[in-house]
């Protein structure tokens, strides 16, 4: 199949490629800004891979993606699939208009891309957290005006309302990944992946008050306790993804998520013990009297607050069903799996700090 990416030059993407890529009849057509940074990616691959990779210049904020008539041209009547993983991926209120730029106005220009190529089928990556301030995650949309915890969530839900409209011009398929961390087998991550702008948040608060306090004290972080936080491993979505073209049914929505996932309180044990963070405790509510730092602390990680309130379930019936006679094994996550990823994490989290 020829399949048209965008989001490519992402740790997601890359990971996703090289499974497409296993299939000797593929060629894969990227999207990117930065021409180096794909050619990067390519050289990463063997030369017989490299010669199946083909890199457009553009970007998903202009209509076209801002490509060329001429390069529109070529594309068109050549595209099987279209896969969609561009997104800006922020939770400050104050950054509306640029997220929904970014998440909505850059998914219709690429459906209407890929319509204008006559792609067949157009894979949507969106988000587990499209489930808003709801407790149980369906595998359906949701209501475009229900009640979101920040405008990134809204601008996914209202895209993926988007993608189903053009349900008459292609077969579409939605795909919601949870919390993506580093690789099950080897840790391996994206220090942009947001468990690990948390971990860089809790590190800096850690490095600059044990200058003035010595670490003899102890630091209340507001959670709840028995809450959950939907990790996934980057390689678990991009083996899902990456059975789209010969398994996802037209219309239908896929959860990439955790089925038995870690509480709050058992993950921030582990990057505790990560981070030699022994002093951070966690507290339930935040009516209890903080004192200026600890405002600090909770005020440093304050756009994962909702995040770390809620205890989410996820209907996955939909992906085991895709899964069911492959070589892709429902998520099995285990403490020691989440330990390794969240070690291998602090590596990049030092060097970020540092």
């Amino acid at each position: 199949m020829n399949l048209f990416l965008t989001g490519s030059t992402g740790f997601l993407g890359g990971k996703l490629i090289k499974n497409l890529l296993q299939d000797k009849q593929n060629e894969v057509f990227i999207l990117v800004r930065n021409i180096e940074k794909a050619e990067n990616l390519r050289d990463s691959f063997s030369s017989s891979d490299q010669r199946r990779i083909h890199i457009f210049q553009g970007d998903i904020t202009y209509p076209m993606a801002g490509l060329p008539p001429e390069d529109i041209e070529w594309l068109t009547n050549k595209i099987d699939a279209v896969y969609h993983l561009a997104a800006l991926v922020k939770f400050d209120l104050d950054l509306r208009d640029e997220l929904f730029a970014a998440n909505y106005d850059g998914t219709k220009h690429i459906l209407d891309l890929a319509s204008r190529l006559q792609a067949k089928h157009f894979y949507y990556v969106s988000t587990a957290y499209t489930v808003g301030k709801l407790t149980h995650g369906a595998e359906e949309l949701y209501p475009s005006n229900g009640e979101f915890n920040n405008p990134y969530e809204e601008s996914k839900v209202k895209s993926e309302h988007l993608v189903f409209s053009y349900r008459d011009r292609m077969n579409v398929s939605i795909f919601r990944p949870a919390i993506i961390v580093g690789d099950s087998k080897t840790g391996e991550a994206d220090s942009q992946f947001t468990l690990y702008g948390f971990m860089r948040a809790l590190a800096v608060f850690k490095r600059k008050t044990a200058r003035r306090s010595g670490g003899d004290r102890t630091y209340r972080l507001v959670a709840a306790k028995n809450g959950t936080s939907n990790l996934v491993p980057v390689d678990y979505v991009a083996d899902i993804l990456s059975l789209a073209p010969q398994k996802a049914d037209a219309d239908k929505i896929y959860h990439i998520t955790n089925p038995e996932p870690p509480t709050n309180y058992e993950l921030l044990q582990l990057l505790k013990e990560a981070l030699d963070f022994h002093s951070l405790s966690v507290v339930e509510h935040a009516d209890e009297q903080l004192d200026e730092e600890e405002i600090r602390l909770n005020s440093l990680v304050d756009v994962f607050k909702d995040y770390l309130a809620g205890n989410l379930s996820f209907d996955d019936r939909n992906t085991q069903e895709l899964l069911r006679g492959t070589g892709v094994a429902h998520l099995d996550m285990t403490e020691e799996m989440i330990g390794m990823i969240i070690l291998a994490g602090y590596g990049d989290t030092r060097k970020a700090i540092l």
